[in-house]
């Protein structure tokens, strides 16, 4: 079975890359200068750790404005300030959308959260919601007792773990802890991380769903930049991904109806845009 799909992706490839051949030249786009590429490949074996120092060193050579190709994606490389201003100052909304990447469609609910939609009328309704019901000025300062109160904790682990004298701690698994417990207690009013934890089987679930969620979203696949590998699942991305999707929307449900069965008011962001889908369904 493994051997016919092979061979039919053979097939498939010298297929695409004759017709390729057999097809009039067409100009070139009028695309900033860049290094030649491989065939298919593109620039991919140009890019190696760490990937800052390499694209600087290109960009001497090409100018701060480059065109790379990885696959079947075309990508800018912007490295002066005013070009990076231009884009995203003067041309942001012509730069606003995303490549329709995996992540995108397995796990941001098709293209339809705030992180993945296209620039339009969906992605402006979900800002305006996010910036007048959940980031304004008045609805943060009213999780400021949460902030307080992680701070304090931080400051207390910090203070035990240096009580008999000097000692070496690592800060950055305290402060994704603590980023963590205020992201949650201002969601769903929850800790899931640290010491005195509200649940410890749903704090372990949570934590698992967000390892493997930023397993899946921290690096480019070869999905993505070759899409023809998408027919044949490499790597069972599409799979995981699926898993894990149904996994996270059962979690998130939860939330939503331990929320919707909780008479008292509850000062979180789920019981707000609760209240605010009985007033503007």
């Amino acid at each position: 079975m493994e051997l016919t799909l092979v061979i039919s992706l053979l097939c498939l490839l010298f297929a695409i890359a004759f017709k390729l051949w057999r097809q009039p030249k067409q100009p070139k786009n009028n695309l900033p200068p860049g290094p030649a590429g491989l065939p298919i490949m593109g620039h991919i074996h140009l890019i190696q750790n760490p990937i800052h120092e390499r694209l600087q060193k290109l960009s001497q050579t090409y100018g701060p404005v480059m065109s790379l190709r990885f696959g079947s994606r075309f990508v800018v490389v912007v490295s002066s300030p005013s070009a990076a201003e231009e884009c995203f100052s003067k041309n942001d909304i012509i730069l606003a959308n995303r490549p329709p990447f995996l992540n995108g469609k397995y796990l941001n609910y098709n293209f339809t959260t705030v992180a993945a939609a296209n620039y339009g009328d969906h992605w402006r309704n979900l800002r305006r919601l996010g910036c007048i019901e959940i980031f304004s000025a008045t609805r943060l300062k009213s999780f400021l007792d949460i902030r307080k109160d992680e701070v304090t904790r931080l400051v207390g682990r910090l203070h035990q773990a240096s009580k008999h004298g000097f000692e070496k701690v690592e800060l950055r698994t305290m402060l994704l802890d603590e980023t963590f417990n205020v992201i949650m207690r201002m969601m769903a009013g929850k800790r899931y991380y640290g010491e005195g934890v509200d649940d410890v089987k749903e704090a372990e679930e949570f934590k698992q769903h967000m390892q493997e969620y930023s397993k899946y979203t921290k690096a480019t696949n070869l999905s993505d930049l070759f899409p023809i590998l998408q027919l044949i699942d490499l790597g069972g991305l599409r799979k995981g991904m699926t898993s894990l999707s149904k996994k996270m929307d059962m979690f998130l449900q939860g939330l939503v109806e331990e929320h919707r069965g909780d008479k008292t008011c509850r000062n979180t962001m789920i019981s707000h845009l609760l209240a605010l889908q009985e007033s503007q369904p």
